[in-house]
């Protein structure tokens, strides 16, 4: 295990790393080219997490800038006791130890989840996938080159080179110590990490969000909100499912305006039986695609008869990602928001929220849809484990 580095040295190592990644913008934008070109697969949503361009670069020095400035997530005390004996009883944040980051085709992250991971007292380990291996081994090389000009082992943040079979042995049998997995990336990840880690794992789960538009709803609100939870389909938390309360005042003339809205942003529109009949859209197959996460220019509106009809079908259908009521009906909207099991809920607001820089941490690791051992965009305060401290003067039992 690596010694803790000091707060100090964990600062100018991030600070460093954001001075690199300016002076190497072209130099990263123009190897992530090859990568885009290489890149043979016929998923839009895994093409745009894959390309690196200035505002990406952007986003990269801003979240490792931030992250600098940041407290010290390490050694900070939640709970402290005085024995009667005399014992004083602290209860302190700690480092995990070795955090492994296995990921599909996101290069920010080898920058965000890795500053995140070391600022909090961790070593990286990273397993990106095959399609952006250029771009993050330009990536690492600038972690190592801010590493070293610190005095500090490059050992902090290591590269996994595996293709899927070295990487499940590893999951298996790891050759070296492994405290925390977190995948981030598509449902097959996920469950391919889940199935083969020996270790926890915090899994950041599928999206499959919804809105449910209330009777009493701002009907502006409602039109803005699901027509931004579809401006960005490879976001976890874009918005796939809409369901709408049937006793809404002009519900049909609302429906046909979303409609409208929706197409001219070229995305497909699937109804319920009830919606397809009424408002001319394709009708859906089968219930399972309730449970669908898009990832794609689609969308599927339903009818529903009362909030606590649209809370059952969230909390069956939905990924546990996010979910957002439109209503000027403050007790229909606390209602909502205490049943829905979703780790993000939201009233008169997009759902494109559910992020860990638009939720003030400054940026995340992941987005957990599990509840242990946090919910949500887990930031720089979240990627820690506690450690019981005992100071005494010889006390025994």
């Amino acid at each position: 295990m690596n010694t803790l580095l000091s707060i100090e040295k964990r600062n100018a190592v991030l600070l460093r790393m954001a001075e690199l990644l300016e002076q190497e913008r072209s130099a990263i934008i123009a190897i992530n080219k090859k990568d885009l070109e290489a890149y043979k697969g016929d998923d839009i949503s895994m093409f745009d997490r894959l390309k690196v361009h200035d505002a990406k670069v952007d986003e990269m020095i801003k979240s490792v800038t931030h992250l600098a400035s940041q407290d010290d997530p390490v050694g900070v005390v939640r709970f402290s006791f005085k024995h009667h004996n005399g014992m004083q009883v602290y209860n302190k944040t700690a480092s995990f130890g070795t955090v492994l980051i296995i990921y599909e085709s996101r290069p920010d992250v080898t920058v965000e989840a890795a500053g995140i991971a070391f600022k909090s007292g961790n070593k990286i380990l990273l397993k990106g996938g095959k399609e952006s291996l250029n771009s993050n081994l330009k990536i690492v090389a600038l972690w190592h080159q801010a590493l070293k000009e610190n005095g500090t082992s490059t050992d902090w943040v290591e590269y996994l080179e595996f293709n899927r079979t070295e990487t499940q042995a590893f999951l298996e049998k790891p050759t070296q110590n492994v405290d925390l997995i977190v995948p981030r990336g598509g449902e097959r990840l996920i469950a391919f990490v889940k199935q083969h880690a020996t270790c926890p794992v915090i899994v950041s789960g599928r999206g499959n969000n919804f809105v449910y538009v209330h009777k009493a709803a701002d009907v502006n609100i409602a039109l803005d909100v699901i027509i931004n939870g579809k401006s960005k389909i490879s976001a976890c938390n874009a918005v796939d499912k809409v369901l709408i309360d049937k006793g809404m005042p002009n519900k049909n003339e609302f429906v046909n305006t979303l409609i409208s809205k929706l197409k001219a942003s070229k995305i497909e529109v699937l109804g319920d039986n009830t919606i397809s009949k009424e408002n001319g859209v394709e009708a859906l197959q089968s219930n399972n695609i309730w449970y669908e996460e898009f990832l794609d220019y689609k969308i599927l509106i339903g009818e529903i008869s009362s909030t606590q009809a649209a809370i059952t079908k969230i909390n069956k259908y939905s990924g546990g990602h996010s979910s957002s009521i439109i209503t000027t009906n403050e007790a229909e909207a606390k209602l909502f928001m205490e049943n829905v099991d979703t780790a993000a809920v939201y009233h008169n607001a997009s759902t494109r929220f559910t992020d860990g820089g638009q939720l003030g941490l400054g940026g995340e690791l992941a987005i957990s849809t599990d509840k242990l051992h946090q919910r949500g965009p887990i930031g720089l305060q979240h990627l820690v484990t506690n450690k019981w401290y005992v100071h005494g003067n010889g006390q025994i039992r």
